[in-house]
């Protein structure tokens, strides 16, 4: 009997010490959880990313909205909300350096927005605008703003840390949106008597061709700069072509956007025609040991 109830007592206190552990080892379990997910969110972007990345989401949203107009046939308002993309990506991009938020998560998500409001929307208003008719040919041509832009993206994203911050290698994938879509404005404007038509492949080819080219090029075009006291004492010029540029677009709408942006891209590539005949016009420097 004995050692009945000391086998008893044996077996009890075994089972209680595995009831009194099984919450010991849940707690031990639960703090390693804490603490790799401590260690997981301390490498996120910081909370300041927030600000710029609302208007990144923003230019997405328009690329979106974009999109759903032109399966409606309303390009005109297509054309409008890919203009408000670009001005909120111009806002989160001043946003970032207000609040020196850059990070690569931005990039990222900007660039991931940029290809959906200016790559996929111009190409789609494109095709839904003046290609249809032109299938097979038709689709390849107007694909051409998206497949150009992701690779303009793709090379900026592996080069951001390197380049000027004054300028950029290729067009930026939204000037070229910006260009396409004043085009399809001028052409839309009744009051411009058909002097911009697009109604043909042999006029939107070249147009489209030209553009998607300049985005994958090696010329240099101006970056729009952060708007501070410094930089307007620094270039007051430019400034003022900035400003002047910004009153155009809002006075004269279509037609001020087609201006500033034939302007802005017959500066970048007259300026690196120059750069090519002035170097052309150099005489090169001897190789030592040249005879």
């Amino acid at each position: 009997m004995v050692d009945l109830f000391g086998s008893d007592r044996a077996s009890s206190s075994t089972s209680s010490e595995g009831r009194s552990s099984r919450p010991a080892r849940v707690r031990r379990r639960f703090r390693a959880y804490r603490t790799a997910w401590r260690e997981q969110r301390s490498e996120r972007p910081s909370p300041r990313v927030v600000v710029p990345s609302f208007f990144t989401l923003m230019n997405m949203l328009c690329g979106f909205l974009a999109l759903t107009q032109v399966l409606d046939g309303a390009y005109g308002m297509a054309c409008w909300l890919i203009v408000l993309a670009g001005f909120f990506d111009l806002l989160d991009g001043v946003m970032a350096r207000l609040t020196d938020a850059d990070s690569p998560f931005g990039v990222q998500l900007d660039s991931l927005s940029d290809i959906v409001s200016f790559g996929v929307a111009p190409s789609f208003l494109l095709y839904g605008y003046a290609l249809n008719a032109y299938n097979p040919l038709g689709m390849i041509v107007a694909a051409l703003p998206a497949l150009c832009g992701g690779v303009r993206l793709a090379r900026y994203n592996t080069t951001a840390g390197e380049t000027d911050k004054e300028s950029f290698e290729g067009l930026p994938i939204p000037g070229q949106a910006i260009a396409l879509v004043a085009l399809v404005l001028a052409a839309e404007n009744a009051t411009w008597s058909g002097a911009v038509v697009l109604d043909s492949l042999r006029v939107v080819l070249p147009v489209v061709v030209v553009l998607s080219g300049l985005m994958v090029s090696s010329i240099r075009f101006d970056a729009i700069p952060m708007p501070t006291l410094q930089y307007v004492r620094a270039h007051p010029k430019k400034t003022a072509a900035y400003v002047l540029a910004g009153v155009l677009i809002v006075g004269l709408q279509e037609r001020g956007l087609l201006l500033v942006l034939s302007t802005y891209l017959l500066h970048g590539v007259g300026r690196a025609f120059y750069q090519l005949l002035r170097a052309l016009a150099t005489p090169a420097p001897e190789e030592p040991g040249a005879p």
